[in-house]
């Protein structure tokens, strides 16, 4: 999925399309996927606009049966910030219906929260690197 253009901004959306290997019933989406799905793009989001956090809850609501093998617009926008807690709401598009929607809150966490495996202190030095100030 694309990043988000803008740090701090409090929108954001892409396409993306399911295919066979997201599959649960035939020729529809998985319910896990959907979920996975709206956690990134919600959690892209919360990332760009606060870094770094976590999902601390999510509630997802299914309207409509999600097809496979058609792009689908997925949307993201912040609607709270309160305290350590970013409230993202996420929307799943297929054309003018409206096929599932989030509400998620991501937890700022300190750096070091990532830093526990051999992966996490290679990214966090990337990290250290954006978070630093400019001289």
């Amino acid at each position: 999925m694309p990043l988000p253009q803008e740090e701090g901004a409090g929108r954001y959306e892409t396409t993306f399309s399911f295919d066979e290997r997201h599959q649960g019933g035939p020729g529809l989406a998985h319910g896990g996927m959907v979920s996975a799905l709206l956690d990134e793009v919600c959690g892209l989001l919360a990332t760009w606009y606060r870094f770094p956090v976590v999902t601390g809850r999510i509630f997802l609501r299914y309207r409509r049966p999600v097809p496979i093998n058609r792009p689908l617009l997925s949307r993201a926008l912040v609607e709270q910030d309160k305290g350590r807690r970013v409230h993202v709401r996420g929307e799943l598009w297929d054309s003018e219906e409206l096929l599932a929607e989030a509400r998620i809150a991501f937890v700022h966490v300190p750096l070091e929260h990532f830093l526990s495996t051999p992966e996490g202190r290679a990214a966090g030095e990337a990290w250290r690197k954006r978070l630093a100030p400019e001289s």
